[in-house]
């Protein structure tokens, strides 16, 4: 009777989207992977057929896909390719998504509105999805929206980082764009040797998007050099509001940083002409060379990414990938 040898070794397979290719790429070099072969086109009609050119039976899948514009078509794009792992048998399948599209839909501002950040990880379960793996979320509660592990990695102590090591500690100060996001500023405080933190007090029409109107600084920036944080920059008009705000108050000096550089519209003319010394932002999204000004650093995020997915794979600790910062 012949040998039937079962093999129980698991493999790490890699799978990207066309949506940022360079980021994955980075991902994979991280890791000492290549990324696995696959055929993925349009149809004339705009439709996306993706298929994978080598077995993936078995497999622990990692899909990355940033979803950035146009945003349905990455995002219908991973849904595709985790519809086709689960398909053909792979064994466990992980969404990367280092920006979560739809998040600032988390929650119903006014009658007949949609949760559609809910949807989404609702249409990732619903094609095959196991696991979920984001970067900076922009409310924590969508993590209750997937049923199944979400890994919420952050990228608050790359950037505190880099910023501890350009600006003298003693006259920081942390500057929270909105009261919403005064506890994000307290871990960077934390992180950067307890220094003092501030808010903008700004008020929103929810009827009008991408629009705020800023007010006043509540707390102390005279000669300080001030750090605007936080998750995103879309069309960058609420975070450039506020870097006047703040030299009107007499900041010394504004940085702006932040996670997701989604730079839609105005953004980048607008961060050109502000008077910040240094936007600092991460590549979870493409940055165009014609968005590129001076000023302007990008912190990789390949980095975390990758460690975050050995992880898992690995079966280790996510969280202990941030020395107990959540």
């Amino acid at each position: 009777m012949s040998e039937i040898r079962l093999s129980s070794e698991k493999r790490l397979r890699l799978f990207a989207g066309r949506g940022f290719p360079e980021l994955a790429d980075e991902v994979a070099s991280e890791l000492g992977i290549p990324l696995t072969p696959t055929s993925a086109y349009d149809f004339a009609n705009g439709e996306i057929f993706v298929r994978f050119e080598e077995s993936v039976r078995g497999c622990d899948a990692f899909v990355i896909q940033s979803h950035t514009t146009p945003v349905n078509k990455q995002i219908m794009e991973q849904l595709i390719m985790v519809d086709a792992l689960k398909r053909a048998s792979a064994k466990r399948i992980t969404v990367v998504a280092p920006f979560y599209g739809y998040a600032r839909q988390d929650k119903k501002s006014r009658g007949r509105e949609p949760i559609t950040a809910r949807l989404m990880a609702d249409l990732f379960k619903t094609a095959g999805a196991d696991r979920l793996m984001c970067v900076d979320l922009h409310t924590s509660q969508i993590q209750g929206f997937f049923d199944g592990p979400v890994d919420h990695l952050f990228a608050l102590p790359m950037l505190a980082n880099y910023v501890g090591s350009k600006v003298d500690r003693t006259r920081l100060t942390i500057v929270s764009p909105d009261s919403g996001r005064v506890r994000v500023a307290e871990r960077w405080s934390d992180l950067l040797g307890g220094c003092p933190i501030a808010f903008i007090h700004k008020t929103r029409d929810p009827r009008i998007p991408n629009e705020s109107t800023t007010g006043r600084v509540v707390g102390d920036v005279q000669g300080q050099t001030c750090v605007v944080i936080d998750d995103m920059i879309d069309t960058a008009g609420t975070i450039t509001k506020a870097v006047e705000a703040l030299f009107d108050a007499g900041a010394a000096d504004v940085i702006i940083a932040a996670t997701h550089a989604v730079f839609s519209g105005p953004a980048v003319e607008r961060l050109r002409s502000s008077r910040a010394s240094e936007v600092v932002v991460t590549n979870t999204l493409p940055i165009s060379e014609d968005q590129k000004f001076d000023g302007l650093t990008v912190l990789s995020i390949a980095p975390l990414l990758a460690r975050a997915i050995r992880e898992v794979f690995e079966d280790g600790s996510v969280t202990s990938l941030f020395d107990g910062h959540s």
